[in-house]
């Protein structure tokens, strides 16, 4: 399964670069979706980031239950984790 550390600096780097999100801003315990301050449409383009880079597909149910950076990254990393089992 691939490190959380790992996750948090994929994450972190496509957040600063594709969205302009101010790298102090992102901390583990920020709230997500204050922070990064997205639209449905740039939803739609971090969904497509993830899986991109991840492999894995996040739907509209797993960003609802998703407060925090930290809740994100757990969130990949589970999603990860699940599909090596299934491979």
């Amino acid at each position: 399964m691939m490190e959380k550390e790992k996750i948090v600096s994929i994450v972190n780097d496509f957040l600063v670069n594709e969205f302009e999100v101010d790298g102090d801003e992102i901390q583990s315990h920020a709230p997500l979706k204050e922070t990064l301050g997205l639209d449905s449409l740039d939803y739609i383009d971090l969904v497509v980031i993830i899986e991109s880079n991840f492999g894995v597909k996040l739907g509209e149910a797993d960003f609802k239950k998703m407060i925090t950076f930290d809740d994100f990254y757990t969130t990949i990393q589970e999603k990860i984790g699940a599909k090596e089992l299934v491979s």
